[in-house]
């Protein structure tokens, strides 16, 4: 049987290769391919450069793919810790969100064949054809948020359990709870209130990065050996 060191260790490897691929294709091609308000702009762009909208693809796909042997070696970890909360965390971080994130990448490949200029697309016309693209575009963004709500509320879980370990620092739990709050903010004023997601995306910005100090806890430090037993109850 594995240490809890060495649980922790590879569950931060798992943790980092996740926080080093999904950028790609959350923030990188969207950025380099979205033109917002201009279908055309946007639909000339994903012809230029269809590699890079293909290398978002596969970016979400593995990330996603990464985020369930993550979620499974996070639930070994804390079982012991507190069962129903080691469910939950796997529950809401891997069984709802991945699903999404899979469908959603449909999203964009229907936008490539849209710009493919298929034979059986020319009964549209051009600026038809980029002015769906664009929406399937819109909509991949859209179901990106729709799972960010996930990314936070399985953030909250995984906070109670670290601070119910007595194995990792409590205050790496409250950060996550910061971090969870942050993505359900930011995901609720996108979709109910988005004419005021120019005030509120810059701090919700901030405030996920909160999230990031387990990754090298875990990955360097690993956790201390220590019996989990009598585990305090949640302050």
């Amino acid at each position: 049987m594995k240490s809890t060191q060495q649980q922790a260790r590879r569950a931060g490897v798992l943790y980092l290769l996740l926080a080093l691929t999904a950028p790609m294709g959350l923030l990188v091609v969207p950025g380099k391919l979205f033109v917002s308000g201009d279908a055309t702009a946007t639909a000339d762009r994903i012809r230029a450069s269809e590699w890079l909208l293909r290398l978002g693809i596969a970016s979400e796909l593995v990330h996603q793919a990464i985020a369930i042997f993550l979620l499974l070696a996070l639930y070994r970890l804390f079982k012991p810790v507190d069962e129903h909360q080691a469910r939950l965390l796997l529950v809401l971080g891997s069984l709802v969100s991945v699903p999404i994130v899979f469908v959603n990448v449909l999203n964009e490949i229907a936008a490539l064949i849209l710009v493919s200029g298929a034979e059986f697309l020319a009964v549209f016309t051009r600026p038809q054809l980029d002015a769906l693209a664009y929406l399937f575009v819109r909509l991949h963004g859209q179901g990106i948020t729709v799972a960010s709500i996930f990314w936070g509320l399985w953030l909250f879980p995984f906070g109670i359990l670290v601070i119910r370990s007595r194995f990792i620092p409590r205050l790496l739990g409250y950060l996550l709870w910061v971090a969870g709050a942050a993505y359900l903010a930011d995901a609720l004023v996108t979709l109910v209130l988005p004419s005021y997601i120019s005030l509120v995306s810059p701090v919700t910005g901030m405030l996920v990065i909160a999230e990031v100090p387990i990754i090298f806890w875990l990955l360097i430090w690993g956790a201390r050996e220590r019996p989990i037993d009598a585990v305090p109850d949640l302050p």
